[in-house]
C-alpha cells in the first residue's frame, strides 16, 4: 500500500493551502488514485475555519498517519520549482523520525518541477510565456521580468535563470527583453548569484520608464506573492518613485492548469523508477 503526497514548502496563508489542494486534486483525478496534499512547515498553524474547515497537514504527521494505517511506501511530490534545502535537507530528516516509528517504510522524492538533467522540457517556459501573453498590450512591447523568490542554493537560481532564457526565446520579438530578478536575498558576496533584486531592476535605465511585466515565478499566493505581499510592495513603491514605469503583474505558475500536467509526468517517472530525486528504503 502506497500513500502519494503532493508537497509544498508551506505558508500561514490558507489561500496556499487551498491552492495546493486544488492542485493535488486534479492529480488525483488524472491518477486515478488519491494524492493528498500536505506542506512541510507553517500551514497546520492556519485556523481550520479559513481553509474550509479541514486542518492543513503537515507532511511528518500525514505520513505517520499513512503508515499507521498500512501505508508502506511514500511518495513525496514536491511542488517546488527546483532541488531547494527544504528537499534535500528537512524533508529527509524528517522522513528519518518517521522511519524510527515505522521501519518497514519505504519513501520515494519525485523530482521537482524542472529536472536540470532530465530531457529538455519547456512545458514551463511554455506556461510562463502564456501568462505574459495575457497581459500584452496591442502595440506594446514591454520589458518583462521573470521573478523568484530568491534562493541560497545556487542550483534554484540556475532554475530560474535557465526559464528566463526559454522565456526569452518563446516570447521572441513580442517584448523588448526578458531579465531575471529575485525577490530578495541573503547578506553576503556568497549570495551575489541571487541579483539583480527586483527593486533594483525596476529603477535600471531600460525599465523604470514604460511597461513591465512581472512574469511570476511562484507557486502559490501568499505574504510573498499574494495580494498586499511583499512583490506588490516592491512594484507600488517602484512605481512610486518613478511614475513612468506600470507594473503589471501575470497570474502564479501553481494557478495555470498546465503545471498539473508537469506534476503528472513527474510521478509517473517516480512511480515507475525512470527519475527521482530521493530513494530512502526502508530500514528493514
Amino acid at each position: 500500500m502506497r500513500a502519494i503526497f503532493l508537497v509544498d514548502n508551506g505558508s500561514l496563508r490558507p489561500q496556499a493551502t487551498l491552492n495546493l489542494r486544488r492542485v493535488a486534486a486534479s492529480l488525483s483525478e488524472l491518477m486515478g488514485e488519491t494524492v493528498q496534499a500536505a506542506s512541510l512547515l507553517h500551514s497546520n498553524k492556519i485556523p481550520a475555519d479559513e481553509v474550509d474547515g479541514i486542518p492543513a497537514t503537515t507532511l511528518g504527521p500525514a505520513a505517520e498517519r499513512s503508515a499507521e494505517q498500512g501505508a508502506t511506501e511514500i511518495i513525496v511530490l514536491p511542488f517546488f520549482f527546483g532541488p531547494s534545502k527544504a528537499l534535500t535537507g528537512y524533508l529527509p530528516e524528517r522522513m528519518a523520525t518517521m522511519q524510527e516509528r515505522f521501519p518497514q517504510v519505504k519513501v520515494r522524492v519525485a523530482q521537482p518541477l524542472v529536472d536540470e538533467c532530465g530531457g529538455n522540457d519547456l512545458r514551463l517556459a511554455h506556461l510562463l510565456a502564456d501568462n505574459v501573453r495575457e497581459q500584452l498590450q496591442p502595440d506594446i512591447k514591454p520589458h518583462v521580468a521573470l521573478v523568484d523568490h530568491g534562493s541560497p542554493i545556487p542550483e534554484v537560481t540556475a532554475v530560474r535563470n535557465r526559464l528566463a532564457g526559454q522565456l526569452s526565446v518563446l516570447l521572441g520579438d513580442e517584448v523588448a527583453c526578458v531579465a531575471a530578478a529575485s525577490m530578495e536575498r541573503r547578506e553576503g558576496d556568497e549570495y551575489r548569484f541571487n541579483e539583480p533584486l527586483l527593486e533594483n531592476l525596476l529603477t535600471a535605465p531600460e525599465f523604470l520608464a514604460g511597461s513591465v511585466v512581472l512574469a511570476m515565478l511562484f507557486l502559490s499566493p501568499g505574504r510573498h506573492a499574494g495580494e498586499g505581499g511583499d512583490i506588490a510592495d516592491i512594484c507600488a513603491a517602484a512605481e512610486q518613485q518613478h511614475p513612468g514605469l506600470s507594473v503589471t503583474t501575470t497570474k502564479l505558475v501553481g494557478e495555470h492548469q498546465g503545471v498539473v500536467d508537469i506534476l503528472h509526468s513527474r510521478l509517473r517517472q517516480a512511480l515507475d523508477g525512470e527519475r527521482f530525486l530521493l530513494d530512502i528504503p526502508a530500514i528493514h
